[in-house]
């Protein structure tokens, strides 16, 4: 018996429900089909790790099946080229993701072909987790509580064993797609950052739970030093799924391999990928709409010069321009300086989050719209569990605070490479000896910044204000 497996945000094997199950079926038909509106540094990571998806497969003799079209009908017409029985899928938690699910499995039934679906990106499903009222949590706190409660994720599945496809269907040459960019090639930083695919993922989480994790709770914050994962693009195309990150945390926790205090703050992050999907299954509106109603009449701006400038990394406030200079270049920003630059954006700047969460949606190897638009949301004010709109993050103090010795600066900033310490977040600051020493004319080879710091808070507080007496 042949069963289609419809893969989306699980490229991987190990853990893999769908996958599991139709091996253990028989024959197993794995497609993919070219997704529509990812941003391009996404579409940079998925070659890769269909690539590598690709080789892991075929080393089983299995061949990964590549088409474009709508889902439901590219499925259904490879049920009669195959003569498949049945197709499977693990979930997606999108808007569009679970439509797109729900319709394939009305259609699969009118033409009595089986289906199953599986959860293989969640720890627990979205819609298990109510309050007493039996409505959905709008906190983090009580909804991650109340899932440790309830939180039994079935064990682990080791790699399908699969049986030798037996048909030569078509597939769509991967290089067809044209996902890598070439005029101009603006990856070129990308590769020696990153390592998209089943292996690379695993590679880097054993490297944090050998080496990182020990430092996690206090040193996530310091943008120049690797502290974290490094997992976020990994766990966004699935190639190594948080039930494996939960399962051996715990076991290294029970251990002692790793003490619990760094390693529960591990698994609060966890809980809050958990959240963000909880959020956009409960409130799918969220993607372009506040989750805060009181924010529907906010006063933003909007003024592309600014925007451009903080896409640019050019605002004059080094620890915003670096993050996007950094992200630029490698397609991912540290979590700390992208609360920084978010707030800096949508507060000194006053430009609506949709904005930045739209520049990083093409710009980010990890983009993933359920923490895009919470995180962004987050920052803005107008999010469940929101940051108060009132926290304007400082870009001066935020960078004196977590990157003391102005290394992360300097690194993507290189203009301001020789100035003092002193005035390495603040050149503007900066005595005329100390810039001519650091090479520097502000304006010219540094720009000064695009707003007032003082001044664009009270002005966003102003703003605030009026908009909760509409």
């Amino acid at each position: 018996m042949n069963t289609i497996v419809w893969l989306r945000e699980d490229l991987r094997l190990f853990d893999n429900p769908a996958l599991h199950y139709a091996a253990s079926q028989g024959e197993v038909t794995p497609v993919y089909i070219f997704p529509e509106g990812l941003g391009g540094a996404s579409y940079w990571w998925l070659h890769h790790s269909l690539t590598s998806l690709q080789v892991s497969l075929a080393e089983q003799g299995v061949r990964l099946i590549l088409r474009t079209g709508e889902p439901s009908a590219v499925l259904a017409k490879l049920c009669q080229e195959t003569r498949a029985a049945s197709v499977v899928w693990n979930r997606v938690y999108s808007p569009e993701g679970i439509a797109a699910g729900t319709e394939l499995k009305q259609n699969l039934t009118d033409a009595d072909i089986a289906s199953k679906s599986f959860n293989a990106q969640l720890l627990i499903e979205p819609t298990q987790i109510l309050n007493k009222q039996g409505s959905p949590f709008k906190v983090f706190t009580p909804f991650w509580r109340h899932c440790l409660s309830q939180l039994d994720p079935t064990p682990l599945l080791d790699n399908p064993r699969f049986v030798k496809t037996s048909h030569s269907i078509k597939s769509e040459s991967l290089n067809s797609w044209g996902l890598l960019p070439t005029s101009p090639d603006w990856s070129t930083g990308f590769d020696a950052r990153w390592t998209p695919g089943e292996a690379g993922a695993q590679y880097k989480w054993q490297k944090f739970t050998e080496n990182t994790i020990s430092r996690y709770k206090d040193g996530r914050d310091i943008p120049i030093e690797e502290n974290t994962s490094m997992l976020s693009p990994h766990l966004a195309f699935g190639e190594i799924g948080p039930k494996q990150l939960w399962f051996e945390t715990h076991q290294a926790i029970a251990s002692r391999e790793i003490d619990s205090e760094n390693g529960n703050k591990f698994l609060a992050e966890i809980g809050w990928r958990e959240y963000s999907r909880y959020l956009l299954v409960h409130f799918p509106h969220i993607i372009n709409q506040p989750f805060n109603s009181k924010f529907e009449n906010f006063p933003w701006q909007d003024n592309p010069k600014l925007l451009a400038a903080w896409q640019q990394g050019q605002t004059g406030y080094p620890i915003v321009d670096a993050g996007m200079r950094e992200l630029w270049a490698t397609g991912y920003m540290h979590n700390r300086v992208r609360m920084i630059t978010a707030s800096f954006l949508t507060k000194h700047c006053l430009t609506h989050w949709t904005e930045g969460m739209a520049w990083f949606w093409d710009t980010l190897v990890d983009a993933d719209i359920a923490n895009n638009t919470a995180s962004w949301q987050w920052v803005a004010g107008s999010g469940a569990d929101a940051s108060p709109y009132f926290r304007i993050f400082n870009p001066i103090l935020q960078g004196d605070k977590f990157d003391k010795e102005g290394a992360y600066i300097r690194k993507w900033v290189p203009e301001l490479a020789k100035l003092d310490n002193k005035y390495v977040n603040k050149p503007w600051e900066a005595d005329p000896m100390s810039l001519q020493l650091a090479g520097i004319t502000l304006g010219k080879d540094y720009p000064m910044p695009i707003v007032d710091h003082k001044e664009a808070r009270e002005v966003a507080l102003a703003a605030y204000k009026a908009s909760k007496t509409v």
